[in-house]
């Protein structure tokens, strides 16, 4: 008989390929101005709680300033004057609650380039100024007499692109994380590992979230030896005081502490020790940027929330002293010893104007400090950033055989004109999801490369697999398989999978692809998608470029998908994506037939959302010979809804594979042959066809149809409302979740017809409807 495998007398860990280190401090030259140097940066993160109270995260951002100061200082390479270079390391702020100490830190750097070397600054609406601190946590509509007089920036609560050096919008958990691996991924497969990196500053509570696990995965596999993480490990986070493990101790969240996650994961291990200490600071971050073994490095810093704030550990999360009190007035005094200046002392009324004037001539008062008692600190500080200015490279060129993304403009995508590869026989059997990746893959040749796609261990299952057509087999590695355009993130990971692509896509240089079943990636994926749209809407205000567009593939969508029963084959999905997006940010794609797929694809693109959806089905049907069945050309459906008949005054609006191949097959002919008259459309995309001029809207679908139209669909009801809005015309519309909720299992046609949508069902529906004309 077999026996089972023999497992160890002793169960240990695998030799790790990766380093453990734990440096000597250094020597750090500038020590005591650098000391003055976050003086004014505690100061500063106290004086933002103050003057916005309630609101903000002082104790994160004070335990994790000296390690970013080493970074903006000493670390990074960067051209401060062009803050949007794709030749820039970048510094994502993951956790993103510390966007109190990111705007402090950036308004600090603006103000000493300012008085030292104003010819670094970059382009006015680049920069993050003293003044522009007056709008943190501010909205654009703000009133007060300063904030207008200044035209100071609204910060957000958390960071988005609208603010200089910020490549991707985060704050929600894990987000962060995820999609700075998608940039180092994307920066590495341009650039190689000579190009750009990607530091991500993360406190062990953000660690906590299951798709940072995921991401740390994904970086590990594709040996991503431009990702950095930076860990500001203070034990804190808003209910706990013990996040992790740690010594003897359990914690109270998980029982790992930061340094064995990264290390289990493949990630270098750097231990810095106290990361109020520089010495051991910069020690951790010359020893990580020295390693080059291929893999991610982590460099861990055991720090205190809230250090020298007055309050300390959870407390100091989302919390901080009392308005203009004592105690906040202590807060101020390390920057008052280390400049020379006392600051103003406020005891006036709360008025919103009142209350900015305060809090601007305490933001004057430390430029007066800046300026006239310590303008050496201005002066190291931007020697400093010249100095990583003049290290960075300039117009840095990719690597040999880089993806050309550019390419698909100099092509000029073509909703009406097929390539010929792409092109489907009437007749013989043909997939969505296969004209799908095959239009993929003909637009990765076409930018030799520039799709990276991933799915949740489905490439082959969701036909994405074509994506790596020409391209060297496997999974892609930067240093064993660089050519490959698969990426694996993380196995059965769509959580992940979402956010690492938005990454890829928000570099610029590539349109990421996750892909998945429809009933796990929507719901999983929508986090993600939403800062990636908030992210993308806030850049292309800051910048004026357009959106760049990360493709989230629906596949085995809705009830076609029946034989894997109701868990799977669900109707829900569209409902998350379409119309929950702002005005241009997203597009969903339903198309029916295969001749479709490209259509809709390149009309997608030309709109630069920051999303495209497309919802593909699994089973091969024969392709619909359009001409015999009297039906337009398939380029139709780029305009979002097109007719299949036009006559009467009523009409029926159909969405999704499903019915719609009932309706072709079985429907149809009986209409055409009693002479029945009814417009009938077919809805290829709601967001296309919102962006048309309204004069076309009108000629397409007249909108006093939709008060005399029913609806068929795929999916759930109210995707149908922009078509059907009559009370009447919902009641008598078809959905899956019409007749009897859920439904059950069992071969395509079977399930769509145990919810009333086959072709008997369909014309009973379409026949009532008509003889109520």
């Amino acid at each position: 008989m077999p026996t089972a495998a023999k497992t160890p007398a002793r169960f240990q860990l695998r030799p790790r390929d990766t380093a453990y280190l734990r440096p000597e401090p250094a020597d750090v030259d500038g020590l005591e101005i650098l000391e003055a140097m976050d003086a004014a940066y505690r100061a500063l993160c106290a004086i933002l709680y103050n003057f916005v109270p309630g609101s903000g995260h002082p104790g994160g951002s004070i335990s994790s300033g000296r390690i970013v100061f080493s970074l903006l200082y000493k670390n990074l390479r960067y051209d401060f004057s062009r803050p949007d270079s794709i030749d820039n390391d970048l510094l994502v702020y993951a956790a993103g609650h510390k966007a109190t100490g990111l705007y402090g830190m950036y308004a600090l750097r603006d103000e000493w380039v300012r008085i030292a070397r104003p010819e670094l600054l970059p382009a006015e609406r680049r920069r993050l100024r003293l003044e522009d601190l007056l709008g943190f946590r501010r909205n654009p509509t703000q009133a007060t007499p300063l904030f207008r007089e200044f035209k100071a920036a609204a910060l957000d609560g958390h960071p988005t692109p609208m603010t200089p050096f910020v490549p991707v919008a985060t704050g929600a958990s894990g987000v962060g994380d995820t999609s700075a691996v998608g940039l180092a991924l994307a920066a590495m497969d341009v650039f190689g590992p000579a190009g750009p990196r990607v530091h991500i500053l993360e406190g062990e509570g953000g660690m906590t979230a299951g798709r940072v696990h995921e991401a740390i995965a994904t970086a590990a596999s594709a040996g991503l030896s431009n990702a950095i993480m930076h860990v500001d490990w203070n034990q804190a986070s808003i209910d706990s005081d013990r996040v992790t493990a740690e010594d003897s101790e359990p914690g109270d969240y998980v029982q790992w502490d930061p340094r064995e996650l990264m290390y289990v994961h493949g990630w270098n291990l750097v231990e810095a020790g106290d990361g109020s200490d520089y010495r051991r600071v910069q020690a951790a971050q010359a020893a990580a940027l020295a390693l080059d073994n291929g893999a991610p490095t982590a460099v861990v810093y055991r720090t205190t929330k809230g250090w020298r704030y007055g309050i300390e550990g959870k407390a100091s999360h989302g919390a901080g002293h009392a308005f203009c009190s004592a105690e906040f007035y202590k807060t101020l005094e390390p920057f008052e010893k280390a400049f020379g200046a006392r600051l103003p002392r406020y005891g006036g009324d709360k008025s919103p104007k009142a209350v900015e004037a305060a809090y601007w001539e305490l933001l004057s008062a430390m430029r007066e400090a800046f300026e006239t008692k310590r303008p050496d600190v201005a002066r190291f500080a931007a020697d400093r950033v010249a100095e990583l200015s003049r290290a960075t490279p300039k117009g840095r060129p990719p690597r040999a055989g880089a993806p050309d993304l550019s390419a698909l403009e100099r092509a000029g995508l073509k909703p009406e004109e097929t390539p010929a590869e792409l092109k489907l026989e009437p007749g013989k059997p043909a997939t969505l999801r296969g004209a799908l990746g095959a239009a993929l893959g003909h637009l990765n040749r076409l930018t030799n490369g520039a799709v990276l796609a991933c799915a949740a261990d489905l490439s082959e299952s969701t036909s994405v697999a074509p994506v790596n057509k020409g391209f060297p087999k496997g999974w892609y590695h930067a240093r064993r398989n660089p050519g490959s355009r698969l990426v694996a993130v993380g196995g059965i990971c769509e959580d992940a999978m979402g956010g690492v692509m938005s990454g890829v896509s928000s570099l610029g240089r590539h349109i990421g692809v996750s892909s998945s079943y429809s009933a796990f990636i929507a719901a999983l994926e929508h986090v993600p998608a939403r800062l990636h749209c908030i992210g993308q809407q806030m850049r292309h205000e800051a910048t004026g470029e357009p959106r760049r567009a990360w493709i989230m593939v629906n596949a085995h969508a809705g009830p076609m998908t029946g034989e894997d029963g109701p868990t799977h084959a669900c109707p829900q999905p569209l409902q998350l994506l379409q119309d929950n997006f702002a005005r241009g940010a997203s597009v969903t794609l339903t198309p029916w037939d295969p001749q479709e797929v490209w259509p809709l694809l390149a009309a997608a693109l030309n709109a630069r959302p920051a999303l495209i959806a497309p919802f593909v089905t699994r089973p091969a049907l024969p392709v619909p010979d359009r001409t015999a069945l009297g039906l337009p050309p398939a380029h139709a459906a780029a305009k979002g809804i097109y007719a299949l008949r036009r006559g009467g005054d009523r009409a029926v609006v159909l969405q999704g594979h499903g019915v719609a191949t009932f309706f072709v097959r079985d429907v149809l002919p009986v209409l055409d042959k009693r002479g029945i008259r009814l417009n009938v459309f077919y809805a290829t995309s709601a967001e296309l066809f919102d962006a048309l001029p309204a004069a076309e809207k009108k000629e397409l679908f007249p909108p006093a149809l939709a008060f005399r139209s029913i609806g068929i669909t795929d999916f759930t009801l109210p995707t149908l409302w922009r078509w059907v809005r009559s009370d009447e015309g919902l009641a008598a519309s078809l959905h899956p979740l019409k007749k009897q909720g859920y439904l059950g299992s069992g071969s395509w046609d079977k399930v769509l017809e145990q919810a009333g949508l086959d072709g008997a069902g369909q014309l009973a529906a379409v026949a009532a409807w008509a003889a109520e004309a």
